[in-house]
C-alpha cells in the first residue's frame, strides 16, 4: 500500500481538484476499468504540475481505484465483480448487525425520526432525481450504522461504501429503482421501529442483493454503451 507524502498548502489543493476529477472521470466511465493511461496525458488532461497530480494519483491508488504499471504508468483498476460481491455481502453483514441493535427494547428510535421523514413521506413528495436518490440512500445505509453506535463498524461500513461507490451510483440511472428503493427503504424502517429484527434483517439483505444484481446489469451495459460509442468515433 503507497504511504502518501504530505504537501504544502498549494500543491494541497491543486491535489485534492485533481483527485476529484480523475474519480469523477471513473465514475462516470470517461475512462473505463482496465485503461492504460500515461502520467504526461492526465497532466495535460487534468492541466496541474506532476507533484500535485502524483498525490492525487497515489490517493486513488490507495483507495483501490488505480494501479500503478511500471514503466508504462497508470491502470484504471478493472471491476472485479466477486469482488464486489464479496464487499455487498460485507454490507449485509454490517447493516445487520445494526438492525439487530437497533430492535433492541431498549434503543432510543428518536434518531431514526430524519430517515422516517425522507423515506416515509407521500409519493407525490418523492425525489425523482437519480443522483440525489443516490445520495440519500448511501447516507441511509450509512445512518443505520451510525446510530447503531459501533465506531469500527462504521469506519468499515465507510470504507465499503467509498469502494462499490463507481457501480452503486448506477442503481439509480432507472426510473423504477428510484421507486422501489422508496419503498424497501419504507418497509426497512417500518419494520426497525416495530422492533420486528428477522424481519428488518430479511428485508435489508434483499434490499442489498436487489441493489447488487441490478448494478451489475447496468455497469456491464454502461460499459459496453462506451465502448460502442468509442468505436463509432474511431470508424468516423
Amino acid at each position: 500500500m503507497p504511504t502518501l507524502v504530505p504537501l504544502n498548502n498549494q500543491f494541497s489543493s491543486l491535489a485534492d481538484d485533481a483527485y476529484l476529477a480523475i474519480k469523477q472521470k471513473i465514475f462516470s466511465f470517461e475512462m473505463l476499468p482496465g485503461d492504460l493511461i500515461s502520467e504526461g496525458n492526465l497532466v495535460r488532461l487534468m492541466q496541474v504540475s506532476r507533484t500535485p497530480l502524483r498525490q492525487a494519483l497515489q490517493r486513488l491508488q490507495y483507495e483501490g481505484f488505480l494501479n500503478a504499471i511500471p514503466k508504462i504508468g497508470w491502470q484504471i483498476a478493472p471491476l472485479d465483480f466477486n469482488k464486489l460481491d464479496e464487499l455487498y455481502d460485507f454490507r449485509i453483514l454490517i447493516e445487520g448487525h445494526a438492525i439487530k441493535i437497533l430492535c433492541d427494547k431498549a434503543c432510543s428510535h428518536e434518531p431514526l425520526n430524519e430517515l422516517v421523514k425522507i423515506w416515509l413521506c407521500k409519493a407525490s413528495d418523492r425525489i425523482q432525481d437519480g443522483e440525489h436518490v443516490g445520495l440519500l440512500d448511501e447516507n441511509f445505509h450509512h445512518q443505520l450504522v451510525k446510530i447503531a453506535g459501533n465506531q469500527e463498524m462504521l469506519r468499515m461500513h465507510q470504507e465499503i461504501s467509498e469502494r462499490i461507490r463507481i457501480v452503486r451510483r448506477l442503481d439509480f440511472t432507472k426510473g423504477n429503482r428510484i421507486q422501489e428503493t422508496y419503498d424497501e427503504h419504507a418497509k426497512i424502517l417500518k419494520a426497525i421501529m416495530d422492533r420486528r429484527g428477522a424481519e428488518a434483517k430479511r428485508l435489508l439483505t434483499s434490499h442489498i442483493d436487489q441493489s447488487k444484481i441490478e448494478v451489475r446489469k447496468i455497469t456491464l451495459a454502461a460499459m459496453h454503451e462506451v465502448k460502442e460509442k468509442v468505436k463509432l468515433m474511431v470508424k468516423s
